[in-house]
């Protein structure tokens, strides 16, 4: 008996909707209702619907930061509305509104072609741009929220769409509003505020490097996207190769005590000091250092490349590669004192 697929305005909506398709990990699960919207103002409705009334929600992207350990038991909803309107300019500042469902590489790509600045440090992240404020996504020293005006969003508890300014949105490392209430926020559109020109971004390690061995003296931003793209291709797994969520463990933060004795028993250590006296880790070197850089248990393991990248070499079941994981994690925290946290929502 095939699966209920039920037609509405704007909105597709399946029961028993496989998974392993639309998680990078390629985990096989199944959810109980998925909803794939092409119109974000089908999304009342949609909720109203009686038979999905009460269910847990999970709003997905592509599906590159989520690790399903089992089916998901409520209602999936998938954004796929995208678009780029341009709509203001000030002072060399140009504002930008972007659908959700829209690749975040893709518009990456297109501020550059546009001679934008400020995303290009984040160039080939996985996802979509609905995606992107949820967990305020970061790499090569540049985080997302600094680029962000706003965030429109429909609210559950009040039942409308809201618009919330970028100080509204508790923007923290890899953290917002929208990751700590998961089943309050459906994020439609985010609308961000890039440069014509601007200071770029090249004190993360390895892009100044990258830059000279371009043979790059003043570069633009297209020049760091190039040499992002670069590092990135040589230490990332392509998830279109093989199933991963890219970083899986955050940095870990340690108050100052912690830090110290760890930088005496072990000098190698990366360590950057943070403005509120905390001190972040480098996870990378933790990991690597307890021996676990390669470790596979069955199809379940830690890329050879990277050291905080979970990889699916084949069938491996949510729940393998989250007891990996754990493993890791418990590595870690044995050797050194450090709980290492993960960066993707581990499901259900």
């Amino acid at each position: 008996m095939r699966p209920a697929q039920i037609e509405l305005p704007g909105c597709m909506l399946i029961e028993d909707a496989p998974l392993d398709a639309r998680n990078t990990l390629r985990v096989k699960a199944r959810s109980a209702w998925l909803a794939a919207l092409s119109d974000p103002a089908a999304l009342p409705r949609l909720l109203d619907f009686p038979t999905l009334r009460g269910l847990p929600l999970l709003a997905l992207g592509a599906g590159s930061n989520v690790l399903f350990t089992g089916d998901w038991p409520g209602l999936i909803v998938q954004l796929r509305n995208g678009g780029i309107e341009r709509i203001g300019e000030t002072q060399g500042q140009v504002q930008l509104r972007v659908g959700a469902g829209e690749s975040w590489d893709a518009w990456v790509r297109w501020t550059l072609a546009q001679g934008l600045v400020g995303l290009e440090n984040l160039i080939l992240i996985p996802g979509t741009v609905g995606a992107a404020p949820i967990q305020n996504i970061g790499a090569y020293g540049v985080e997302v929220a600094r680029s962000i005006l706003s965030v429109e969003a429909w609210d559950r508890e009040r039942n409308c769409f809201v618009d919330l300014r970028a100080d509204d949105c508790a923007f923290g490392y890899r953290d917002s509003c929208f990751r700590r209430e998961p089943q309050r926020w459906i994020i439609s559109a985010v609308r961000f505020n890039l440069a014509r020109e601007g200071a770029l971004h090249l004190d993360y390690a390895g892009i100044r490097e990258e830059l000279a061995g371009m043979r790059v003296e003043q570069p633009r931003a297209v020049h760091v996207a190039e040499a992002v793209l670069r590092l990135r291709t040589r230490k990332l797994p392509d998830p279109a190769l093989i199933g991963n969520a890219g970083s899986f463990f955050k940095n870990p933060r340690v108050d100052a005590a912690l830090a110290a004795t760890l930088r005496m028993r072990h000098p190698g250590l990366p360590q950057w000091p943070q403005a509120d006296g905390s001190i972040k880790l480098s996870a990378a070197w933790l990991v690597e250092a307890t021996g676990c850089k390669g470790l596979r248990e069955g199809d379940a393991g830690i890329s050879e490349r990277h050291a905080l990248v979970l990889v699916n070499h084949g069938a491996a079941s949510g729940a393998q590669l989250w007891a990996l994981a754990v493993r890791v994690r418990d590595a870690v925290h044995m050797r050194f004192g450090v709980l290492l946290e993960a960066e993707p929502r581990v499901l259900p």
